[in-house]
Parts: C-alpha cells; sequence; structure tokens
C-alpha cells in the first residue's frame, strides 16, 4: 500500500520539491525579479494584482457578448501584463511557492502542441492556432495568480455569476416570447423540431449550455459558501434560472454534463457533510442522495415528452441526424488519427479546416472532430492525448488533496473546490460528444476553473507538516 501511494504521488507530482527545484534554477533566478527594482519605484506595478484582476474581469464580463477578436486583444492585453507582473516579481518563497505541479503540466502540454506545430503538414495554420493556444494557457498564468488573492477569487466568481444571471434571463425571455433558430439544431424529422432552443447572446444552444454548465455548479455551492440569508437567496435565484436556460437549450452534451457535475457536487457535498453526521447518515447518504438523484431523472425521462425525446435520440445512432453526422466526422478523424498517431496535425481549428477535407465523408464538412478527446488526438497525437490526460489527473488530484485539506480546517472555501471539480467533470462529459470547449467563452471559463485549483494548492510536506495552516475564510 505504501509502495502504491508513492508511485502515485510521483505520477501525480504531489511530492516533487518544486520550491527547491525552482529556488536553484538559473532560468528562473534570471527570469523571475528581471526588473524588479523598477518594481520598487513604479506606482502601476505595486497596484498589479488589482489591475490584473479588472483586466480578467473584462474578460469574463465581455466574453458573452463581444467578438472573438475583442476577446483575443483582451487575452493579449493579460498576456502582456503577466509577463510584466513575473518580470518585476521579487524571488521570495511565497512568489516561488506560486508554481504548482499543473503549471507544470501545462507547460508540458504547451511543448508538446509546439513540436506538433513544427512537424505539421500545415505549419503556418497550425502556427497561429499555437499562438491562440499560448494566449489561454498564459490566462491560466495569471489566473492561477491572482486567485490567490481570497478577496479577488471571490470576486471572479461573483462576476461570473451575475454575467451568466444576465445571459440566462435573456435566454428565458427567448424561451417564452420565442427566438428564431440561426442553425438546423434539430432533426428536421424529430417532434421537437419546432421547439425553441435558446442561444441568448451566444448564438448557439449547445455553446450556452457549455457556458452556463460552471454557473449552475459554483451558484449550487454559492449557496453553502456564502454566508449571509441575502446571499443565499441569490445564490439559489441563480441557481434555478441558470438551471431553468441550461434544460432549455435542449443540448443533449449540456444535459449529459449537466447530469454528471450535479452528481459529483451532490457526492461531494455529502461527503463534506459527512463528518457532522450520525453513523446511518454517514455510510447511506450517498447512496441514497444519488439514487434518489438518479429516480427523479428516470422519471423525467419516463413522464415529461420533450426530455424523452431528446434522451432517446442519444440512443438513437445513424437514426438520428446528428448523430449520424457526428459517426462521419469521427470515422473521418479516426483516419486522420491513423496517418499521423504521434504528434498529430498540429494545434487549432486552422490546421484542422486545411486537413479534414481531404479525409470527409462527402456532405459531412465540419469544424472540429465534436470530441475533447478525438481533437487533442488529431492535433497533438498520442503523445499529446497523453500529456492531456496526465493534465487532467493531476488537477483531479491537486483538487481532492486541497479539499480534504479545508474539510478538515473546516474553511468554507473548500465549497469552491467542490464546485470546480464539479465543473470540470461536467465539462468533460459534454466535451466527450461536443467541441464547445474550443469557442472562447466556454474556454477561458474551462481555464479559470484549472486556475482556481491551482490557486490553492500546498505543497504536500508542508500540507502534512503544519495541517493547521489555513487560508482565511470568506463570506
Amino acid at each position: 500500500m505504501f509502495f502504491m501511494n508513492l508511485v502515485w504521488q510521483r505520477f501525480t507530482l504531489s511530492s516533487l520539491p518544486l520550491k527547491e527545484y525552482l529556488a536553484s534554477s538559473y532560468v528562473h533566478r534570471f527570469l523571475v525579479g528581471l526588473l524588479s527594482s523598477w518594481r520598487q519605484t513604479s506606482i502601476l506595478i505595486q497596484w498589479g494584482d488589482a489591475i490584473a484582476a479588472a483586466l480578467l474581469s473584462l474578460v469574463y464580463a465581455l466574453a458573452p457578448f463581444a467578438s472573438s477578436t475583442l476577446v483575443g486583444l483582451l487575452l493579449v492585453a493579460c498576456v502582456g501584463f503577466w509577463l510584466l507582473l513575473t518580470l518585476s516579481d521579487e524571488a521570495t518563497p511565497a512568489n516561488v511557492s506560486s508554481v504548482t505541479p499543473i503549471h507544470l503540466l501545462v507547460l508540458l502540454y504547451w511543448g508538446v502542441a509546439a513540436i506538433a506545430t513544427a512537424l505539421s503538414p500545415v505549419k503556418k495554420a497550425a502556427l497561429n492556432d499555437l499562438a491562440t493556444l499560448t494566449l489561454y494557457l498564459m490566462l491560466f498564468a495569471l489566473c492561477a495568480r491572482i486567485l490567490r488573492s481570497p478577496r479577488l477569487r471571490s470576486w471572479i466568481i461573483t462576476l461570473y455569476l451575475h454575467i451568466s444571471l444576465i445571459v440566462s434571463v435573456y435566454g428565458l425571455r427567448q424561451w417564452f416570447f420565442g427566438a428564431t433558430a440561426l442553425a438546423t439544431w434539430v432533426d428536421p424529422e424529430s417532434p421537437l423540431s419546432k421547439t425553441t432552443r435558446v442561444y441568448s447572446y451566444l448564438g448557439n444552444p449547445n455553446l450556452l449550455a457549455g457556458y452556463l454548465l460552471p454557473a449552475v455548479i459554483f451558484s449550487l455551492v454559492a449557496i453553502f459558501a456564502w454566508q449571509s440569508w441575502f446571499k443565499k437567496a441569490l445564490a439559489l435565484t441563480m441557481l434555478i434560472v441558470n438551471t431553468a436556460c441550461l434544460i432549455l437549450t435542449f443540448s443533449r452534451g449540456g444535459w449529459i454534463g449537466l447530469v454528471v457535475a450535479v452528481l459529483a457536487v451532490m457526492t461531494l457535498l455529502v461527503y463534506w457533510k459527512s463528518v457532522e453526521m450520525p453513523p446511518f447518515w454517514r455510510t447511506w447518504s450517498i447512496p441514497i442522495v444519488l439514487g434518489g438523484l438518479i429516480g427523479v431523472l428516470i422519471l423525467a425521462v419516463i413522464f415529461v415528452e420533450p426530455v424523452q425525446i431528446r434522451v432517446l435520440s442519444i440512443f438513437a445512432d445513424r437514426k438520428d441526424s446528428s448523430n449520424n453526422f457526428r459517426r462521419n466526422v469521427w470515422d473521418a478523424v479516426f483516419d486522420m488519427i491513423r496517418d499521423r498517431p504521434i504528434f498529430g496535425i498540429g494545434p487549432g481549428h486552422n490546421s484542422f479546416n486545411k486537413v479534414y477535407p481531404l479525409y470527409q465523408r462527402p456532405r459531412y464538412t465540419a469544424l472540429s472532430a465534436y470530441s475533447i478527446l478525438l481533437e487533442v488526438a488529431v492535433e497533438t497525437g498520442f503523445v499529446g492525448l497523453a500529456c492531456f490526460l496526465w493534465l487532467i489527473i493531476v488537477t483531479f488530484n491537486t483538487a481532492f488533496l486541497q479539499m480534504r485539506r479545508l474539510r478538515r480546517l473546516r474553511n468554507v472555501e473548500g465549497f469552491w473546490l467542490i464546485g470546480a471539480i464539479a465543473i470540470l467533470s461536467g465539462m468533460l462529459a459534454h466535451g466527450t460528444v461536443d467541441t464547445v470547449w474550443y469557442r472562447p467563452e466556454v474556454n477561458t471559463l474551462w481555464w479559470l476553473i484549472v486556475a482556481l485549483i491551482a490557486s490553492y494548492w500546498t505543497p504536500l510536506a508542508q500540507n502534512q507538516a503544519n495541517p493547521s495552516n489555513s487560508e482565511p475564510t470568506v463570506n
């Protein structure tokens, strides 16, 4: 058992002496602090974290409403400011500790993507997409830095929840007053072909479902994390509105993600509360809660006709036009992976659009692989897929370790980690059958959640040696 724990710690980088390595790294010492003397006299940098939080606020406030170009410009500003902050940092133990195992895996994934770009058959397109990927990964780095502050962390989450509430309210308005379908989102032969699928400001119901999924889970855990009754009532309102709007997208992938995320968050919430429960409920609460949720889902499928039609269409295979389309795209993608299995065709949708037409089935044009895992495999090969899965495992492991630490301390900050674990689970489940994950509105949220987990990281040795070490509780 000890050996297995040791292997797991090594695999998940939990016991990696990052602090000692970075303290002795010439590259780290040369780059970090290069402009530290300027920091002492610069008013701008003295307010650096607040300015960075303002830039992040613009990204998450405007993402559902603005064009991809504007979001891209904001990401460039975020990257530039992160570089400025990093180069002007002082090489203190606190700054060294801000680098986590998740950062290392993100850097490794970027390195694999860079190699895939160099070996790509469409290098120019791949290079442009590598630049886009770099912006998202740098966004993660800035978020991970800023979210270490409980106050700024609370601000960013609260901002996103209020923006998502605006998006959901407009989506519900479309449901009550009607909305023109901007694309053929429903099989024209389906009984639901005339049903309104809300899309709010995002223009696509599947994309809206992907955007709202984190809002549903964050608003649920906010009921426990926020302390005043007014805030709890606000969180409950957000939960009802966001959930209703997500369901009314009639996005099957969004529904799958929602079910997975809700099951995960309820399981973790019961686990968190189990220390306060009597022995019977400590043993049976999770089976009862999960059984109840699954029972409600089954009843909805049986008695709510629109839900029944959409759920059964998942199992219709090629009889459903959407399923048939994905199956044909996946067949072509498998051929692409077979021809370039190691490092793929290069990152990004531009590379995909250049290469896919050579493999596509007649009449089945596509902009992506309609699956995150297949997209990663076709872009960066099995090497990139292995690195991506490693990143996912390390992220979940970090989240579980830090959630357990905060659970021992009864620190309500742990509820945000519970939400983060559930959100990542739901987004991955949704992403298995769709690729809205690559759109700016969703991709920026993905890296925000990963950064949120990284912001709680503490070295394993420090965690074990000083379990009483705690961040302040935020109301």
